[in-house]
């Protein structure tokens, strides 16, 4: 291919449709990261829910322990959201696991705005 000026122009590179790009695994390493923080996120919920919420008010370290947990818990997921928006903005990420961590971001910060709009 020529243009009017006589150079040569290459063709655009042959691209995957969409639903190729959003079906696969995470291209870029903030798409892992974002994985990786939700999963680890979500391993935290289960273990505060089925464990830790199960205990009794009068074991002494659980007051020590539990809101350095929560507060690690709920950064982890904020940090999920955070890390897959800027992969999904800024380096094209369309994996749907990317899309599932900025879910669990926006599920974290959810968890947080509760907490400072509605005190109990």
């Amino acid at each position: 291919m020529e243009t009017d000026s006589g150079l040569p122009v290459s063709a655009p590179p042959p691209s995957q449709p969409l639903w190729r790009r959003i079906t696969r695994r995470p291209s870029t390493q903030l798409g892992w990261w974002s994985v990786g923080l939700a999963v680890t996120f979500e391993i935290l919920m289960i273990i505060n829910s089925s464990i830790f919420m199960r205990l009794p008010e009068d074991v002494t370290w659980r007051v020590t322990i539990l809101p350095f947990y929560g507060i690690f818990m709920l950064l982890c997921g904020l940090a999920a959201g955070i890390v897959g928006l800027i992969a999904v903005t800024r380096q094209h990420e369309r994996s749907w696991l990317v899309w599932l961590a900025l879910l669990v971001g926006l599920n974290a910060l959810v968890f947080v705005l509760g907490e400072f709009l509605v005190p109990h």
